[in-house]
């Protein structure tokens, strides 16, 4: 069954990904604007629930640090640390949500959302094929509805998958 979706003013998301403060770096500032469901932190980097999810159980993972490049900006250490987090934050939504397939990649340019980041989105079972991919993780085919309450419990279900994952 899927779950209700809400239209998203893509060109208002578009002005304060351009315009505002780098959203990354406003949300590890605590920024009232930019509160977010945490679901993982450490010294370095930090993970939280996409506020406007086009899959259930989206997360954003990024370096704590203002980092714009994936690959010239990290060594190898710092590079492979990210990933590290990335892969735990995956597996842990696997462990929740039981995914179809679980998409890892990084967006953003220079021109908005220039903070390092990588989004975790794990695919529903039984999405048509014609939804997938790029399809599933695009703001303008609509957002999920959720209330502060369902973010809440997915991000209390994530951050206990990371637990069990981390004491193993």
């Amino acid at each position: 069954m899927s779950q209700a979706r809400l239209p998203l003013d893509v060109e208002i998301l578009k002005s304060r990904a351009q315009d505002g403060p780098c959203f990354v770096c406003a949300t590890v500032a605590r920024k009232p604007d930019y509160l977010h469901e945490m679901i993982y932190e450490d010294d370095d980097h930090v993970g939280f629930l996409d506020r406007w999810p086009t899959v259930a159980g989206k997360v954003l993972v990024a370096p704590k640090a203002h980092i714009e490049h994936v690959v010239r900006d990290l060594d190898d250490d710092q590079y492979h640390r990210l990933m590290a987090v990335v892969r735990l934050v995956a597996l842990a939504v696997e462990d929740v949500l039981n995914p179809e397939r679980t998409y890892v990649l990084s967006l953003g340019s220079q021109q908005g959302n220039s903070h390092l980041h990588w989004h975790v989105a794990g695919l529903p079972p039984g999405t048509p094929y014609d939804e997938q991919q790029f399809h599933a993780l695009m703001a303008e085919h609509g957002v999920l509805e959720q209330s502060r309450a369902d973010e809440q419990r997915i991000g209390k279900l994530i951050r206990d998958a990371i637990r069990r994952r981390t004491a193993a």
